[in-house]
């Protein structure tokens, strides 16, 4: 689903378009709060556009979590490009299954990422442990046409023989178990095809 032919399409679209809307929106949001300095943790991030602008802005480095390796030479030649790679980390991990492998950081991002994993429960409590400041994810809404199409995009999955699925997951739950970690909401944005929810550390 996501090798290296994706992975190819997502990097020159980068260098022709920049940001798709809603990562756009997930980096003003961020940048509004303060990056300034900031270490970033993007779960799926594909081949890093979001940190890119982020360590634009001013963060400081930026770590990605991927469950596959197909990402990695085209997000390694827009860091070379954007004369970053030496603030950017890349590893193999899944955070749920493993959340002590991986410090804390400032800033948590995960775009597209939640409605390709089952246990969102897991995934987003996982990654608010690691927020120390903000934390914001972006999904799919979840209704009649959303919950037709993915159930036709599993069936097709299924037929094909392909393992991966696809998931509409309840809006509600996925922000309960976010502030099981003491983070608030301070953003929202209700798209389309995509919703943005960002998360703010409480004031102290």
């Amino acid at each position: 689903m996501f090798g290296t032919r994706f992975s190819r399409h997502l990097a020159k679209r980068y260098r022709r378009r920049g940001l798709d809307r809603t990562a756009s929106r997930m980096v003003e949001f961020l940048a509004a709060q303060g990056v300034v300095g900031a270490s970033v943790l993007e779960i799926g991030g594909g081949v890093g556009a979001i940190q890119l602008e982020l360590l634009r802005r001013g963060a400081a480095s930026a770590t990605n979590l991927e469950l596959a390796d197909s990402y990695d030479a085209d997000a390694a030649a827009l860091a070379a490009e954007a004369g970053v790679a030496d603030r950017i980390s890349r590893r193999r991990l899944d955070l749920a299954r493993s959340p002590e492998a991986v410090e804390p950081h400032d800033i948590v991002v995960l775009h597209r990422v939640v409605c390709c994993y089952p246990d969102y429960e897991e995934l987003l409590a996982a990654a608010a442990d690691h927020a120390g400041r903000l934390l914001v994810f972006s999904h799919p809404p979840r209704n009649l046409l959303t919950r037709s199409a993915t159930a036709a995009e599993n069936l097709w999955f299924r037929v094909r023989g392909i393992a991966f699925r696809t998931y509409a997951h309840d809006p509600g739950a996925m922000t309960a178990a976010v502030r099981r970690g003491q983070l608030e909401v301070s953003y929202r944005h209700e798209g389309l095809a995509w919703h943005i929810v960002g998360f703010s550390s409480p004031p102290a």
